[in-house]
């Protein structure tokens, strides 16, 4: 197993997420595989790692302002018993068919925010019909979280856009503290079930929580019409490469 392969992927991946808003499982798990770490090692692994990763990036979001702490305490007050009421229901799921659903569905959203970046005035999670939407996105991506093994991210921030409408920043941020959250019951899970393995783990997040914070930094920074345009043309990017290669 090579180490500083396993870092690089890390350092890549920790950027990936501190630019858009994802603790890195969805992009984590096909790289390490890539590289040869066993199947269920690269599958497990990056769960908790997307931990320090996601609460380094969204701790320089929140820094400025962006986190919306109303709509992160719903998602997670939500999504984490959808995540663990998800995770069983694997084995009785068309896996295959689910994750190019999914893949389908954020490769479809990517293209949305590619061609029209414009930000919409934000719903927030103030009102009654707000909250039924907020409540609705966590318990989708709690449940997809728990049936794939992953923190949710690259699901989170397309739904925070589209269906709460908010500011592409304040979309990565929130979706950054959620999937902090989100990975926890999925650690806990394959931790006792003998899949993660810490020095993998430890090689990946050792340069990931840096990278992320920078990447974070790298978005604020950034013109909002840009940083969508540009997380659209990622989440299309990943979506299609995800999609080629579980065919």
């Amino acid at each position: 197993m090579s180490w500083w392969l396993i870092a690089l992927v890390g350092s890549g991946v920790g950027l990936f997420a501190g630019l858009f808003g994802a603790g890195g499982s969805a992009v984590g798990t096909p790289l390490l595989n890539a590289i040869g770490v066993a199947p269920f090692v690269a599958l497990a692994s990056p769960l908790p790692a997307a931990v320090p990763i996601a609460v380094a990036a969204s701790g320089a979001y929140q820094k400025r302002g962006y986190l919306d702490r109303r709509v992160a305490t719903w998602c997670i007050a939500i999504g984490l018993p959808a995540t663990v009421g998800g995770a069983p229901l694997t084995p009785h799921v068309g896996g295959r068919l689910l994750v190019q659903i999914t893949e389908g569905v954020v490769a479809a959203i990517g293209l949305r925010l590619t061609i029209f970046p414009r930000e919409s005035g934000e719903r927030g999670a103030g009102n009654g019909a707000a909250r039924i939407r907020v409540i609705s996105v966590a318990a989708v991506v709690g449940v997809v979280s728990g049936l794939l093994a992953n923190s949710g991210g690259f699901l989170l921030t397309p739904l925070f856009l589209l269906i709460l409408r908010m500011p592409i920043k304040r979309a990565l941020a929130t979706s950054l503290a959620v999937s902090a959250a989100l990975a926890v019951p999925g650690t806990i899970t394959h931790a006792v079930l003998g899949h993660i393995d810490w020095l993998v783990v430890l090689a990946y997040a050792l340069p990931a929580t840096p990278a992320a914070y920078l990447g974070a930094r790298l978005a604020i920074r950034a013109q909002s019409e840009w940083l969508t345009r540009a997380y659209g043309v990622a989440l299309l990017a990943l979506a299609t490469g995800l999609l080629i290669s579980s065919t």
